[in-house]
């Protein structure tokens, strides 16, 4: 989760306790409306870092914190982070 967050930070350009709060709303929501055996392995890709993020990718693209930090980078202007 601490790869999700920094580019959280980065991206929105908010500090990295805003962004572990936005990152962890999101996180808490998504596993009250998720069934549980995704939810589940949401928590083991979330909490597996960065190397669990490129599961899956071959190496190629982006992992689950790229991918994570994309979504999550747009909620730097409710926190008045800054604009694009």
């Amino acid at each position: 989760m601490d790869e999700i967050i920094r580019q959280v930070t980065e991206r929105a350009g908010i500090s990295e306790a805003q962004a572990r709060t936005a990152v962890e709303t999101v996180v808490g929501f998504l596993r009250t409306r998720l069934p549980a055996p995704i939810a589940g392995h949401l928590d083991g890709l979330i909490g597996g870092g960065a190397a669990a993020g490129s599961e899956g990718t071959g190496g190629a693209g982006g992992g689950l914190a790229d991918k994570a930090g994309d979504v999550l980078g747009g909620l730097g202007g409710m926190f008045g982070g800054k604009k694009e």
